[in-house]
C-alpha cells in the first residue's frame, strides 16, 4: 500500500475547535482522562493532546480490553507503571474496571483532596475526557454517569459539542470530541488506527487496508486466523502473497460472484469487521518495546 493512503492530513475544522475546547477548557478541571484503545495503546496515543495537556495529572484507561490479547494487555500495565504513568485496562461493554476508577483518580489527587478537606471544602473532581474518535469516551461516559448522557454511536466523529455530567462516583466529566492529529509520521500507526476503526472506512481502501490485516494476523494470531478462516497447510497459506491470501479466504467462505469472481468488497469488509468485533480472537496489534 503507498504510503499516500496514510499521509493525509487529517485536520477538518471540527478537530481544531477541539483542541481550541481542550486548551480553554483544561483550567476548570483537577485531572485529565486519556482512552486509548487496548489493541493498539501507542498508535491510539495522540501527541495532540500531549502536548496540550502537558503536566495536568492523568490518567490512562485502555478500553476495549476484552477485545485485546489479555498477556499483551499485562506487559502495557508493565509498561506504563515503569514509567511512572497511572494506567488501568477496562471494558465499557462488559464493565470491567470500571469500579477501580474512581479509586485511581483519588490517588493521583490524594494531595490536593487532602488540602481541599482541610480546608472544609466538599468538591467534586472535574475531568476531562479525552481520546481519538471512536475509542469509546460516550460509551464510558453514559457507564459511569448511569444513564445514557452522550450521544453513542460506533464510528467516529459523533461527539462535536463540550458537555459536563455528574456521575454518581464524586467524578464530573468533560467529554471532548474525538480528535486525530494532523499527520500520521509512522505509516503502521495510521494503518493501526483504520484496522481498529478510528479512521472512517468511507475514505479509506478498505481492500487494501484487509490485505494487510492478513498479514498482521498471520503474524500475529497465527493459529486463530488459520481457524477462523479454515486456512490449512494444504493451501500453503503461510507463505502467500497478500493478495492470494485475501482471495483465499473469499473464496473459503463463499463470496464468489458470477465467473467463479472473488467478491472483494464483500471479504474485505467481513475481515474488518470480524477482526473488530473480536469474532477472530482477543487480538493485539501492538505490544510494548520493553
Amino acid at each position: 500500500m503507498g504510503n499516500s493512503q496514510y499521509q493525509i492530513q487529517w485536520f477538518p475544522g471540527h478537530m481544531a475547535k477541539t483542541r481550541r475546547l481542550i486548551s480553554e477548557n483544561l483550567k476548570y478541571t483537577d485531572i485529565v482522562i486519556e482512552l486509548r484503545d487496548a489493541r493498539i495503546p501507542y498508535s491510539s496515543k495522540n501527541p495532540e493532546i500531549e502536548k496540550l495537556v502537558g503536566d495536568r495529572p492523568r490518567l490512562i484507561l485502555l478500553n476495549k480490553a476484552s477485545l485485546a490479547d489479555a498477556n499483551i494487555n499485562k506487559k502495557w500495565l508493565k509498561y506504563f507503571e515503569s514509567r511512572n504513568e497511572k494506567c488501568l485496562l477496562i471494558d465499557c461493554v462488559t464493565g470491567a474496571g470500571l469500579k477501580d476508577i474512581y479509586p485511581a483518580v483519588c490517588d493521583i489527587l490524594s494531595e490536593k483532596m487532602l488540602r481541599w478537606a482541610e480546608k472544609g471544602m466538599n468538591k467534586k473532581v472535574r475531568a476531562m475526557v479525552v481520546g481519538i474518535p471512536n475509542v469509546g469516551k460516550s460509551s464510558f461516559i453514559n457507564r459511569i454517569a448511569g444513564s445514557k448522557k452522550a450521544k453513542v454511536e460506533d464510528r467516529p466523529g459523533v461527539t462535536l459539542n463540550k458537555q459536563w455530567v455528574t456521575t454518581t462516583i464524586g467524578l464530573e466529566l468533560i467529554d471532548m470530541p474525538g480528535v486525530l492529529w494532523p499527520k500520521f509520521d509512522e505509516k503502521r500507526v495510521g494503518e493501526n488506527l483504520a484496522m481498529t476503526g478510528a479512521i472512517k472506512d468511507q475514505i479509506l481502501d478498505t481492500e487494501e487496508l484487509a490485505m494487510l490485516l492478513c498479514g498482521r494476523l498471520r503474524d500475529t494470531a497465527h493459529d486463530a486466523f488459520a481457524e477462523r478462516y479454515k486456512l490449512t497447510d494444504a493451501d500453503g497459506w503461510e507463505a502467500m502473497d497478500l493478495y492470494d491470501l485475501f482471495e483465499l479466504i473469499g473464496k473459503k467462505r463463499g463470496f464468489l460472484m458470477s465467473g467463479g469472481v472473488i467478491n472483494h468488497e464483500r471479504t474485505a469488509d467481513t475481515l474488518l469487521n470480524e477482526f473488530r468485533a473480536a469474532t477472530i480472537g482477543a487480538i493485539s496489534l501492538e505490544a510494548p518495546k520493553c
